[in-house]
């Protein structure tokens, strides 16, 4: 038996991993779950955690419950560089197959919403029939599959910086060639466009 058969088999382990790391079980949960199977299965990748772990990275579209789960199942994550957040706001996921240059990206239909509650029509929260619903709900219900391309640059794969360079306004130093260059000078991000703070301390940087 191949490891993709064996996580394809043990939902309800991979479903009690990711409640862990997430806190509590909620309908984002099981998607999740349910999506990292299907897109792992479908971009060729058996053992994410094992002998396939440098062979692939995934994109998430949401900050939502759901990436804690495509987390947990894929053991990708932000600090391994092996887990790139896209915000789009999408219930949205893309599987990549570094080794092989296969790509895959999940997302979740809306119409599975309603139909949950054909399932679970005693069930009054839509949460809660959501919840069972999504567990017995079949993959064709619960997502739409394409086959897609990723070009991903060196700068953003797994290993070292390729470079560290200083901001020339705040003397901060930006790595993996995030600077953004602009009238002959070397600036961070919220240096150049301004950024999600606010520095109180007028001084800072002069």
């Amino acid at each position: 038996m191949d490891k993709l058969t064996t996580i394809t088999l043990d939902f309800e382990k991979l479903l009690d991993e990711s409640v862990k790391i997430h806190g509590h079980l909620c309908p984002g949960q099981v998607l999740g779950v349910k999506m990292s199977v299907l897109g792992l299965k479908n971009a060729d990748i058996q053992d994410p955690k094992g002998k396939d772990r440098k062979n692939i990275i995934v994109f998430v579209e949401m900050d939502r419950c759901a990436t804690d789960a495509v987390q947990s199942v894929t053991g990708c994550s932000l600090g391994h560089r092996t887990m790139k957040f896209m915000d789009y706001g999408k219930m949205a996921a893309t599987f990549v197959n570094l080794k092989i240059g296969k790509a895959v990206r999940i997302i979740a239909k809306e119409e599975a919403r309603d139909k949950a509650k054909e399932y679970f029509p005693d069930i009054q929260d839509k949460y809660k029939a959501q919840l069972e619903a999504y567990k017995i709900m079949s993959d064709d219900e619960l997502f739409d599959i394409m086959d897609v391309k990723v070009e991903i640059k060196p700068e953003d794969m797994p290993g070292r910086p390729l470079r560290r360079v200083q901001c020339d306004i705040c003397g901060e130093y930006v790595q993996d060639m995030r600077e953004v260059l602009r009238n002959g000078r070397v600036l961070c991000k919220p240096c150049a466009d301004g950024g999600y703070y606010t520095i109180e301390d007028k001084s800072y940087g002069k």
